[in-house]
């Protein structure tokens, strides 16, 4: 994995709530996931494809685990599909979180995270990574590109943050940078794939 967080720190303006917690432990999902792999080996799926197994590994761990985060661990390609995705879980009766990341068909990392951590489960009828991506492209995010030739760095999951206008929301977060320029943040419904907010920070 790769550390993006500055992105997510330096943000205006700040959401409250629970956005906060998110995006630490996005930080130490990134730092826990870490661990080498060649090239070769790497082949981009998109989001949903690696959620069936992350679950059933979460609900071998503890029944009731839901999921709570996810966000890509390796760069994104242009279609929405990254070669390595991490599934963080949150289990109300271990009141424990845990992160399993994905990569060819595999869990090649399973930690538990190493803070209190308690979120609401994302919604079940979120769209693919794939889906988020072009929603984002036409919000901004490919105008963001061509003008300042940025690239998509990070792409996140998660319910409670982000949507102002309805804060129990499953929203798509992604975030694009650019040299010398503010990042833009693009937040897309995930139920019904269109583009909520956007900001430059």
């Amino acid at each position: 994995m790769r550390d993006r967080t500055h992105g997510l720190v330096d943000a205006r303006p700040r959401p409250g709530g629970i956005a906060p917690v998110l995006l630490m432990a996005g930080g130490l999902m990134l730092a826990a996931c870490v661990a080498p792999v060649w090239a070769a080996e790497r082949v981009p799926f998109a989001a949903r494809a690696g959620l069936d197994l992350a679950k059933d590994a979460a609900r071998s761990w503890a029944s009731d685990a839901a999921l709570v985060y996810l966000e890509n661990d390796e760069p994104l390609d242009a279609t929405g599909a990254a070669a390595r995705w991490g599934y963080l879980f949150y289990s109300p009766t271990q009141d424990k979180a845990r992160v399993y990341s994905l990569r060819d068909g595999k869990i090649v990392v399973a930690e538990y995270l190493d803070m209190r951590f308690e979120a609401p489960p994302v919604t079940g009828d979120w769209i693919d990574s794939r889906a988020a991506l072009e929603a984002a492209e036409r919000g901004g995010g490919r105008e963001f590109r061509e003008k300042h030739a940025g690239t998509l760095g990070t792409m996140l999951l998660m319910r409670g943050a982000f949507a102002e206008d309805d804060p129990d929301q499953t929203t798509w977060t992604l975030i694009y940078t650019a040299p010398g320029a503010p990042s833009l943040f693009i937040v897309v419904d995930a139920s019904e794939g269109k583009v909520r907010r956007t900001w430059r920070g």
